[in-house]
């Protein structure tokens, strides 16, 4: 944290489905001198990403969504923008293939709409902010990177889509059919989408600190001429919801995690799910051991395997991972430092290295202390 200046970060740790270390370090809001503590909570960006899959895979569970249903056959009422032609692959795309990142978008190759509100408000005659239908509306005009299910390549507009075929499925919001069919079954309470503005922080959550070169950014809202802090106005948080949309606490984090190994019960999903959850796309999009699951990066290890994501958004970093010993980690920051990659790294190999050098591990169990039932 010194070395990169960051001020706040909170990090959790279960064992076989106990809790055995949660802990704040340092300030969750420099500017009224306020610590960070173990249930602080946090924007988790990209760790999203699992909550969402997981949300897909309890529909399919419950037997209201076939995996190998085509999007657009769920999200029908969704058409181009005037005078554009829809890529007549985009039709193909499948539930499935989007959990795998295997949907036909490369940012790499084209650009990663959800980082260009201000394009597609324009383009579609809209005053803003932009949420994930309208970011669907608007690529509907656009042409995919590559045949879907072909190969694999990181994709925001991926989730953004998913979050509209939980909606679409569930007949309820996403973040309402997230909380009562995935989060609060396993005693979290304290999850949710978080707000974009400084006034609009949960009773509890963190502030942010973005070390960007510039610092301000044109806001997401209507009157968006003007400069705004980047952490607060230049990302609408509410509006990637599916994709890096919620906050969580780190202890909320690894109480997801155990539940879901099976460690701690109740889970959100059967374990032949999980497994599931844990496949390789078939057939393979890469030829390595690690590959993407749906929503997480996977990594077998004998008969289990080790799962993990990242994420970072304005103001915030975060890694959770479960390796293949049963240690789950959580490591959550208040900023999001000027060497980015090179932090990234540095925290990664430190999170790794605390997840494997403990050989005689506690019997006790944090989780009631925090409420967790």
């Amino acid at each position: 944290m010194a070395k990169y200046e960051i001020p706040g970060a909170a990090i959790a740790i279960a064992k076989d489905g106990r809790l055995v270390f949660a802990k704040g370090y340092g300030l969750a809001d420099v500017e009224n001198k306020e610590l960070v503590r173990p249930d602080s909570l946090f924007r988790i960006a990209s760790i999203s990403k699992p909550v969402t899959a997981v949300a897909v895979l309890k529909l399919m569970e419950d037997g209201l969504l076939d995996l190998d249903e085509r999007v657009l056959d769920i999200l029908a009422h969704l058409d181009p923008p005037g005078g554009e032609v829809l890529d007549p692959r985009f039709k193909e795309v499948t539930v499935r293939q989007l959990l795998h990142h295997a949907g036909g978008w490369d940012r790499d190759v084209s650009f990663d709409p959800t980082n260009i509100p201000h394009r597609v408000a324009a383009s579609l005659r809209l005053p803003g902010p932009v949420v994930c239908e309208d970011i669907i509306r608007y690529m509907l005009g656009q042409p995919l990177d590559f045949d879907p299910g072909t190969r694999k390549a990181y994709s925001n507009l991926g989730y953004c889509i998913l979050g509209r075929v939980i909606e679409e499925k569930s007949g309820q919001l996403y973040e309402e059919y997230v909380k009562e069919s995935v989060l609060n079954p396993t005693g979290i309470t304290r999850m949710r989408i978080g707000g974009t503005l400084f006034d609009e922080r949960a009773d509890g959550e963190v502030r942010y600190y973005d070390y960007r070169v510039s610092g301000l950014s044109r806001s997401v809202f209507p009157d968006g001429t003007q400069e705004v802090p980047y952490t607060y106005g230049g990302l609408y948080i509410r509006g990637r919801d599916s994709v890096g949309g919620w906050i969580a606490s780190a202890t909320d984090l690894v109480r997801l995690v155990s539940g879901l190994d099976g460690s701690e019960p109740p889970s959100p999903l059967e374990p032949e799910t999980v497994e599931l959850m844990l496949s390789r796309h078939d057939p393979p999009l890469v030829d390595t051991d690690h590959y993407e699951g749906m929503g997480w990066n996977v990594y077998p290890v004998g008969s289990d395997a080790s799962w993990w994501h990242s994420g970072g958004t304005a103001g915030a970093k975060s890694l959770l991972l479960r390796n293949e010993d049963g240690v789950a980690v959580a490591a959550l920051f208040n900023a999001r430092p000027k060497e980015d990659s090179e932090f990234s790294r540095e925290r990664n190999r430190l999170v790794w290295q605390i997840a494997r050098e403990v050989n005689d591990w506690p019997e006790y169990d944090l989780f009631p202390l925090f409420g967790y039932e």
